[in-house]
């Protein structure tokens, strides 16, 4: 069972997310069985932000000084026998999300649907860093998506 604590920095995510937290464990509850861990209790953090603080972690964390769309800290490079397993931190810029700003809520949580893939992934190993490996998270992001948004239509 996978469990998301959602915290919100930024106000603007609540015009398009009524309710955060069960959005975010909604989907978790769709991923394919491969990534429910059944027996284990999976949990992790996200952080619901804006480009002014997002830009101030990757900068502290990445040495990079821009805004970007998510960041993710992994807590431990692979999943291993426990039964408890903190993965890590997920942080999503509202503002980076909602460009256009006209986007409709549906296409604005499909958005977000497809980073919050992106990375969940992340922090479970995946990167994105040599071409072999982005390709391999590209297609399992596409898998991915492509089970839940049916779901979650």
């Amino acid at each position: 069972m996978i469990k998301v604590n959602v915290l919100s920095e930024e106000s603007s995510w609540g015009k398009k997310l009524k309710d955060k937290e069960f959005f975010f464990n909604k989907i978790c509850r769709y991923f394919p069985k491969k990534y429910k861990f059944t027996n284990k209790k999976i949990y992790f953090s996200l952080l619901l932000s804006n480009n002014k603080n997002i830009k101030k972690l990757n900068y502290k964390f990445r040495k990079k000084n821009k805004h970007t769309d998510i960041l993710s800290f992994p807590f431990n490079k692979s999943i291993n026998k426990e039964k408890e397993i903190y993965l890590g931190d997920i942080i999503i810029s509202y503002n980076h999300i909602n460009k256009p700003r006209n986007l409709t809520n549906s296409q604005f949580k499909k958005k977000v649907l497809k980073i919050f893939i992106h990375g969940f992934l992340h922090l479970l190993g995946f990167d994105h860093i040599k071409l072999n490996d982005y390709k391999k998270m590209i297609d399992e992001e596409k898998k991915i998506f492509k089970s839940i948004s049916k779901k979650l239509s």
